[in-house]
């Protein structure tokens, strides 16, 4: 690939192909997590550093070491001990140096573990064949994308307290039908051609 045509797919799996609004993955902190900005950028923050170095490192276990084999038909539990091993890593490391954030998370944190927009990241870079650079850049703007669509929904979800809908759409409804007028706005990238 082209520097043209890397830049062409990192912006389709922020936007196009934006992982909660357009494949769904990732709804469960997605709807659990955006309560609050700075919650929703922390949580993204924490995906973006995990989709992007296990993208990196399921890249290199499976070209590297399942490929060359025959065990190809490892890779999805290959994938999920790598992505683990990098969850365990970042909560530690928010535990020690970010309490706050830490607590704020709360099992969202070990949720990451079985976020299936990690491991579909991880999956989506095999089934696509793409080389070492061209995975570690879409896994970090698939990730990207996440944030994005957690920080918007958040920033709506506050704007949504000040509001007086009618009783039976207060709480959970009103936030799902949010959620989706938000997923038919970012549909309307779909039709962008290059």
């Amino acid at each position: 690939m082209n520097f043209g045509q890397i830049l062409l797919m990192m912006f389709t799996a922020l936007l196009v192909e934006n992982f909660i609004f357009s494949k769904f993955y990732g709804c469960c902190p997605f709807l659990g997590v955006s309560e609050k900005p700075s919650t929703a950028l922390g949580m993204g923050m924490a995906v973006t550093f995990v989709i992007t170095v296990s993208g990196a490192v399921t890249w290199v276990v499976y070209y590297c070491l399942l490929e060359p084999f025959g065990l190809e038909y490892l890779k999805t539990i290959a994938f999920i001990l790598v992505i683990a091993a990098l969850v365990q890593f970042i909560e530690m490391f928010l535990r020690k140096f970010i309490p706050a954030l830490y607590s704020a998370l709360g099992i969202y944190l070990p949720l990451i573990t079985t976020n299936c927009a990690v491991l579909s990241s991880a999956l989506l870079i095999v089934q696509n064949g793409y080389g070492f650079v061209e995975s570690v850049c879409f896994c970090f703007a698939a990730s990207l994308g996440f944030t994005l669509a957690i920080v918007v929904f958040a920033g709506l979800r506050t704007r949504m307290e000040n509001a007086d809908p009618p009783a039976a759409f207060k709480g959970f409804p009103l936030t799902l039908i949010a959620a989706g007028l938000l997923a038919m706005a970012f549909s309307c990238f779909s039709g962008v051609k290059f």
